[in-house]
C-alpha cells in the first residue's frame, strides 16, 4: 500500500488533513489536540507531519516548539517508519519523541538507526480514563477556582511540579497566564491552598486533569484527591469526559485515581534523542 508524509508549517492546513483523523479518537489523540488547539490560538512556529496510507490519514506527529519533544500518535510500524525517514530527509532534528509505548519505541529505534546515536527513555506515563466516578471520604477543605491573587503561589507550585516530574513544558508565567484567564486553574482551600489541578479545555468534550500539585509539607491529607474527585464531578455533571496522565513511577497517585473510578487504557514513554 503507498504511504506518504507530509509536512506542515501552518496549522490551519494541518487540520483540514488530520483534523478528522484527530478527532476520531479524542481520549487517545487529547494533548495532540489540546497542544494544536493552543498553537491556533497563539500562533507561532511549529512542524506538523501527516503520514498517509491509501489516501487516508493513518498517523500524526507534531512539534509546536522546536525545544519540545515531537508528539506522536499509535500507529503501525511502517507507518512510523516512513514517518521518521520524512523527518530525517527533510533535514529536522529533534530533541526526542513522546508517544504510546509501542510507537515510540519503534520511532526511537528507527531514529537511532538514521542517526547512529542512541535514544534514552526518560519517563513513563499511564493514561487514564474515569469510567464511573466513586464516592470518597470525607476532606477537611473545599475546592475553589484560582484567581489572579493567586498567581504568584501558582507558578512556584508549576516551577516544583515541573521540578519533581522532570518535565519543563512551556513558559512558567504564559502557562498560568492562560489558566486564570480561561478558568481553568482549581485549588483546595484548608485555611490556605494546599493543592491544586488544572482542568484543561475541553476537546471534543474530553476533558484532560492535569498538573496536580501538592506541596511536601501538606501530602498525605487527601487533598490532591478531593480536588481532583471535585472537579471530575463537576465536569461529569456538565456532560464531559475526563482524562488524566500520570507518572508510572508514582505508585501513590496511580492508585488513587482506581479507587476514584480512574481506569487504565494505555501508556506512554518519552524518548530523549542524544546528539551525535
Amino acid at each position: 500500500m503507498n504511504i506518504s508524509v507530509s509536512m506542515y508549517e501552518d496549522t490551519a492546513a494541518f487540520s483540514d488533513v488530520a483534523g478528522e483523523f484527530l478527532r476520531s479518537q479524542p481520549v487517545h489523540h487529547n494533548l495532540i489536540l489540546t497542544r494544536l488547539d493552543g498553537r491556533q490560538a497563539v500562533p507561532g512556529a511549529g512542524r506538523y507531519w501527516v503520514v498517509m496510507k491509501g489516501g487516508q490519514a493513518a498517523g500524526v506527529a507534531i512539534q509546536t516548539d522546536p525545544a519540545r519533544f515531537a508528539m506522536i500518535v499509535p500507529m503501525d510500524r511502517v507507518s512510523t517508519i516512513a514517518l521518521v525517514d520524512a523527518i530525517v530527509d527533510g533535514g529536522v532534528v529533534l530533541p526526542g519523541v513522546f508517544g504510546d509505548v509501542a510507537t515510540a519505541a519503534s520511532f526511537a529505534g528507527r531514529w537511532t538507526e538514521r542517526f547512529k546515536s542512541a535514544a534514552t527513555p526518560t519517563h513513563g506515563s499511564r493514561l487514564y480514563e474515569l469510567q464511573e466516578l466513586n464516592a470518597i471520604g470525607t476532606v477537611k477543605g473545599k475546592h475553589r477556582k484560582a484567581d489572579e491573587s493567586d498567581r504568584k503561589l501558582a507558578e512556584a507550585w508549576l516551577k516544583a511540579f515541573q521540578t519533581e516530574t522532570l518535565n519543563p513544558t512551556g513558559n512558567i508565567d504564559r502557562l498560568v497566564d492562560g489558566w486564570l484567564t480561561e478558568g481553568q486553574l482549581w485549588l483546595w482551600q484548608d485555611g490556605e491552598p494546599v493543592s491544586m489541578v488544572v482542568a484543561q479545555k475541553p476537546i471534543v468534550e474530553v476533558a484532560r486533569l492535569s498538573t496536580v500539585y501538592t506541596p511536601p509539607k501538606k501530602r498525605r491529607r487527601g487533598y490532591a484527591a478531593a480536588c481532583v474527585h471535585t472537579i471530575s464531578k463537576k465536569l461529569t455533571e456538565a456532560g464531559l469526559h475526563c482524562i488524566l496522565y500520570t507518572d508510572l513511577g508514582n505508585p501513590t497517585s496511580n492508585s488513587i485515581y482506581r479507587r476514584m473510578g480512574y481506569r487504565a487504557i494505555a501508556e506512554g514513554i518519552h524518548y530523549r534523542f542524544n546528539r551525535t
